[in-house]
């Protein structure tokens, strides 16, 4: 199968594409803004030889059986700074894609899109039948990313019969995780690697964290699938709350930590509680999660210390 894939810098494509390297049945040819980047990479990882490319090269010199589109911002400080700007980042790579899809219609189109789009403020998680919310009178910073993944989703709904899959990605570890990054995690990771103190807030919240050997096993089912056109939530066997993570990472890694009132974070998308998912269309096209989120963060975590020489 030779698939096209739209930023290839980004973490979760470079996760993929690591998956993806003993699969040789997949011919990956990969695009992004610096494809020297991507070469390097590829190198200092070891891994097979791909074709690569800037934007400008996508579809000249191939026909591919899938595209998947990853190119989107990397942290949520980015999607804050960004602000409304990020609809015409994503309506352009996105619409990069269709315009091949479209004169291609064997084609399958992956795009990746978030858990953010059902908007409001998770008091319980998404289900089949959420409605998905916007403050239209008041937007902040936080709603245009996630509104950005939502009018890319109603264009490619409009397109049914042409097999687009948006993958929702709620929550998402790995061991290529950017230690600087303002998440959750790589606060946690930044203390135990530092031995210093972790100050955190006191808020309750339950995550679904998705790894990557999962989310290649989803795209892998979906891509072997018959064709469809829709949005597929993405999950693991089963989420954790921010208590159980706290206990998890400190009996397993000596994290140390305190609860305050209140820590200053940057959320792209808002103050979420149960931010993850209950419906499980992914199941219809034989994805079947092998790890938890407890199991997941645990392996990948081990990873990232034994990198880093700090294995207890």
């Amino acid at each position: 199968m030779k698939i096209a894939i739209l930023g290839a810098t980004s973490q979760i494509a470079r996760d993929f594409i690591a998956c993806c390297d003993s699969d040789e049945a997949w011919d990956l040819w990969l695009y992004a803004r610096r494809p020297e980047a991507v070469r390097k990479w590829l190198t200092d990882m070891g891994l097979r030889t791909h074709a690569v490319g800037d934007f400008a090269t996508f579809g000249q010199d191939a026909d591919y059986d899938a595209v998947l589109n990853f190119v989107g911002v990397g942290s949520p400080a980015q999607a804050q700074a960004l602000g409304a700007s990020i609809f015409e980042t994503t309506l352009q790579y996105d619409q990069m894609a269709l315009d091949y899809v479209r004169h291609r219609v064997d084609c399958r189109y992956v795009f990746l899109s978030s858990g953010a789009v059902y908007g409001g403020g998770f008091a319980s998680p998404a289900m089949a039948d959420s409605p998905a919310t916007a403050t239209i009178n008041a937007p902040v910073p936080q709603d245009w990313y996630a509104w950005a993944k939502l009018a890319a989703e109603c264009r490619h709904r409009a397109l049914a019969p042409l097999p687009i899959v948006d993958l929702r990605v709620f929550s998402y570890f790995s061991r290529s995780q950017d230690l600087q990054g303002r998440f959750l995690i790589s606060d946690m990771l930044r203390a135990i690697r530092d031995g210093s103190e972790m100050q955190t807030a006191s808020d309750f919240i339950v995550r679904d964290f998705l790894v990557p050997e999962d989310f290649h096993r989803l795209v892998h089912a979906i891509l072997t699938a018959p064709p469809a056109n829709c949005g597929v939530d993405c999950y693991s066997q089963a989420p954790i709350d921010k208590p159980a993570l706290l206990a998890l990472m400190k009996s397993e890694f000596g994290l140390r930590y305190i609860v305050t009132p209140s820590v200053n974070t940057v959320n792209a998308t808002g103050a979420k509680v149960h931010y993850y998912s209950t419906y499980r269309r992914a199941a219809d096209f034989g994805y079947r999660p092998r790890w938890t989120s407890e199991s997941g963060i645990v392996h990948e975590t081990q990873a990232v210390l034994g990198r880093l020489g700090k294995q207890r």
